[in-house]
């Protein structure tokens, strides 16, 4: 298990390469938040642990292992952030809370959420719950 900065940078190199097919070190450093030599000094440790390949004023690259993570990570990301949107919370809360509990759920934990997001989501028919969860939460009271 890698730390939570580790997954953070490893999910921001895969979300810049999806959304653009290319990274920089000032990409990533808008992604995140951080300055350059912060990203530098992370990339330097990311191609250590075979995670990236990295070449200085070059191109980053996730390695098949970074990719893997990359895709874990964003996989636990979605899940939770589905999950929460669900349950009426804000597109901007959601996305938030999602990258907060990404790294602190339990893999146990994290699968069944999945589970219970795709049975959700495989069932619109049967959510007459869901509906009367939402009128809890605008009026207080229970049908």
């Amino acid at each position: 298990m890698y730390s939570k900065s580790i997954e953070d940078y490893i999910e921001a190199i895969y979300n810049i390469i999806s959304r653009k097919g290319y990274v920089r070190t000032k990409d990533i450093a808008a992604e995140l938040n951080v300055t350059s030599p912060s990203v530098s000094a992370m990339l330097k440790k990311l191609q250590k642990e075979g995670l990236v390949f990295y070449e200085k004023y070059g191109g980053i690259t996730l390695t098949p292992e970074g990719e893997k993570i990359a895709k874990a990570v964003n996989q636990r990301h979605e899940t939770l952030k589905k999950l929460l949107k669900i349950i009426f919370v804000s597109e901007d809360v959601a996305e938030q809370d999602a990258c907060n509990l990404e790294h602190s759920l339990s893999h146990e934990s994290i699968t069944q959420l999945t589970n219970l997001v795709q049975f959700i989501e495989s069932r619109p028919m049967e959510l007459q719950w869901l509906e009367r969860f939402k009128t809890f939460c605008e009026t207080g009271e229970c049908e």
